[in-house]
């Protein structure tokens, strides 16, 4: 057993992580201690194998110490799949935010992190949370919403899943939701946006026990995120208390390759790059200290012995892309499925028995989409099935016996259709994440490209057996730039469809009035034709199954079980300001559904809407205090003649406040499924950290008169409140501003 193994075993029978490392560290010499503080291949090869396709053939590695055994990291990303082929393609984050089921996500979860693990990965940065500050950002849809509660818990479930099976990251951290000047901008958000807005949801899956955490590419207040102490240290660590490794976004993630070890940053991603060039000299010339560097090595190596039972455990391979992983898929893609107006078309298998004599003999088919396979982004949150059920698949496999017909344009086959479904929207080239000419804007930190050599064949970088082949890497000259295989994406600089999707649904409407349209995409759409047509659904990227769930969400066989994790604008000006090219910006305390309150602005749909094929009602019935944890008693009743499930939504005011606030704040969330004419007595915790006020470096409970509201939305036309007085304001300590939670089992 090699002497890692040995301290793996101690740790699992009880010694303590950290004594261990320090220890293990003690027997490495300073060139293996350097090694871990950044990949473990060279630059150059690695830039042309990931570019050109090596991204989502194989895991790659870092911080390895071969002579002890010390295995370092495998990484594979994930936000919705692996992205190492062949991989089931669950709906994109920003949809399973829109169940607003932390259990569902957690079982998504497991099945992803499972498939990594298949694939040899043992770390996955697929926990993305960057808050929705607006819908315009480009990588949206690799996040859960825009309020910090719910993308906290959301994001929490989905780590607790994974780590099931690997070490998960978070990501990015922080203030990340701009994509086009990412590696430019600076960001200013004063104390109390920074702390009550911008941070609770990282705190919050910190707390889960997350085992690492990756900087973001922009600035905040001035420093860069990945040579922040600030961020990297004051709160990560003497703050939050947390247990873990940070690393850097891939390629550019630093800029201070030196200063940012004692800032916080333990490994440079993904290759030797910057402190590859110059960390041993600043060791030898006392720029660097060796205590610094062990620092960082303890930070990876304790957070490796910990995992150490996760890591070992290996999935049985037949679960990859098995037909439980694409079920849930399916599951996941209609629970996801929002609708947003319906004027009784839908579901279409209900109608067609109200209708005397009527049956679905034709649907119309309409939109390139309805026969594209459109997954969501390109860049790193790509994944590839071996399989994909697109819309119109979806609808020809469930119904067999009916005349379905398709153009992308032609509108006439409209005319006597049964039904009309119009599928429109977004792809992977008009939002994701964006690579533009970063890598000639940071050039100059890079290490000098290899001399030509004509005999001498480019390294491929070291990777672990899988079950399956990688993809092929084209041969490319390490001397030209590489056709890089990642899709442009970038902001969105409309939130309205494109004017050709649009003229579309207005042909359409005009041809029938049995249209159903269905809007692909990451975040929010502006449609002012909303009314227009008979149902229009939210189906984000939906996944390797979309298609089949759309047809289960159109028929009936399942509903739309979606609620909007975000606002949705009648006009993008309603919303705050957004430039996709700004140097600078500055976050606030009020953004969403927080800001069209404040300006007395009504959303076209609320946070929280969505309409089912039964309606609910809602009673609040109490208050309950349990060791100082407040609890909403409410009771739902299924009025309609279908079973189905809601969600209920908590949110908080603070009346007579001495601070600005969001006019209301959500502090809980409950799931719930009842049968028709049946009625359930719900329990929602309010989590009233969120109300917490940041003021010179402490957190105050500001106390008084708190207003709890209970609804199916944010609207207020639609909420039933119970005041309860909290007397006073008084400072809250760390240790009770969050309870530590600790995922299951014996896993860190």
């Amino acid at each position: 057993m090699t002497v890692f193994g040995e301290a793996a075993e101690r740790v699992r029978s009880g010694a303590d992580h950290r004594v261990e490392a320090r220890a293990l560290i003690a027997e490495m010499t300073l060139a293996e201690k350097l090694g871990c503080l950044d990949g473990d291949v060279d630059f150059w090869p690695g830039h042309i194998d990931m570019v050109s396709g090596g991204y989502y053939a194989h895991a790659w590695p870092a911080a390895a110490v071969e002579r002890l055994g010390v295995p370092g990291i495998w990484f594979a990303d994930g936000p919705r799949g692996c992205v190492i082929n062949p991989s089931t393609a669950f709906p994109v984050s920003m949809a399973r935010g829109a169940t607003f089921d932390p259990e569902l996500e957690e079982r998504i979860g497991e099945a992803i992190g499972a498939e990594l693990a298949i694939h040899g990965a043992t770390f996955t940065a697929a926990v993305c949370l960057n808050l929705l500050r607006h819908p315009a950002w480009g990588r949206a849809q690799e996040t859960y919403g825009e309020d910090p509660h719910h993308v906290g818990e959301m994001a929490a479930a989905l780590a607790r899943g994974l780590q099931n099976h690997v070490m998960a990251c978070m990501k990015h951290f922080a203030l990340n939701s701009m994509e086009n000047a990412r590696f430019s901008v600076d960001v200013t958000a004063d104390e109390r946006a920074l702390h009550e807005v911008y941070l609770p949801h990282f705190k919050r899956v910190a707390d889960e026990g997350v085992a690492s955490t990756m900087s973001a590419y922009n600035s905040v207040n001035g420093e860069w995120c990945g040579d922040s102490p600030t961020l990297l240290t004051d709160v990560l660590r003497s703050e939050w208390s947390w247990d873990g490794f940070v690393i850097t976004d891939f390629l550019f993630g630093l800029r201070d390759p030196i200063g940012s070890v004692g800032a916080g940053c333990d490994i440079e991603m993904p290759f030797r790059q910057q402190r590859e060039l110059v960390l041993a000299e600043a060791v030898r010339d006392g720029l660097l200290a060796e205590e610094t560097v062990d620092a960082a090595v303890e930070n990876i190596v304790a957070t490796l012995l910990r995992f150490g039972p996760v890591i070992d455990e290996k999935p049985d391979p037949a679960r990859l892309e098995g037909a439980a992983h694409r079920a849930l898929a399916r599951e996941a893609s209609a629970a996801s499925m929002v609708l947003l107006s319906n004027d009784g078309l839908l579901p279409l298998s209900a109608e067609s028995k109200r209708a005397a004599g009527s049956k679905l003999d034709s649907v119309a088919v309409l939109g390139h989409l309805a026969d594209t396979v459109n997954l969501g982004d390109g860049g790193s949150s790509d994944v590839h099935p071996t399989e994909v059920v697109t819309p119109l698949a979806g609808l020809r496999n469930a119904l067999p016996q009916v005349a379905i017909t398709h153009h992308d344009s032609d509108v006439s086959i409209a005319r006597d259709a049964d039904a009309v479904i119009v599928v429109v929207g977004y792809t992977s080239a008009d939002e994701g994440e964006f690579i533009g000419d970063a890598l000639h804007e940071v050039a100059h930190l890079l290490p000098p490209r290899p001399e030509r050599s004509a005999s001498a064949p480019e390294p491929e970088p070291a990777r672990e057996e899988t079950n399956d082949e990688p993809a092929a890497t084209p041969e490319i000259d390490p001397h030209g730039e590489p056709e890089s295989t990642f899709a442009p994406g970038g902001d969105r600089r409309s939130l309205r469809l494109s004017e050709a999707d649009e003229a579309l649904i207005a042909q359409a409407c005009a041809t029938s009035d049995r249209v159903v349209v269905a809007v692909m995409g990451g975040s929010a759409v502006v449609m002012p034709w909303i009314d227009e047509p008979a149902a229009v659904l939210q189906i984000w990227y939906p996944g390797a199954e979309g298609g089949t769930a759309l047809a289960d969400v159109l028929l009936g066989d399942a509903e739309p079980g979606g609620r909007l994790p975000f606002a949705q604008p009648v006009d993008e000006r309603d919303l705050v300001e957004f430039d996709p090219d700004a140097s600078a910006a500055t976050y606030g305390l009020l953004h969403g559904q927080w800001h069209l309150d404040q300006m007395g602005t009504a959303a076209a749909r609320p946070f929280g809407f969505g309409l089912g094929y039964t309606t609910f009602d809602l009673s609040f019935d109490e208050l309950r205090t349990d060791g100082g944890e407040l609890t909403a008693i409410v009771t739902a009743s299924n009025a309609g003649a279908r079973d189905g499930s809601t969600v209920v939504f908590a949110f908080a005011t603070v009346h007579g406040s001495a601070f600005e606030r969001p006019h209301r704040r959500l502090v809980g969330f409950s799931r719930i499924g009842i049968s028709a004419g049946e009625s359930l007595e719900t329990s929602i915790s309010l989590d009233l950290t969120q109300l917490h006020v940041r003021n010179n470096g402490e957190w105050l409970d500001e106390r008084g008169d708190y207003e709890i509201s209970i609804g199916l939305s944010a609207d207020p036309a639609g909420l039933q409140s119970h005041t309860v007085n909290r007397a006073g304001l008084r400072s809250v300590a760390p240790s009770q501003r969050r309870h530590q939670r600790t995922p299951r089992g014996s896993r860190p």
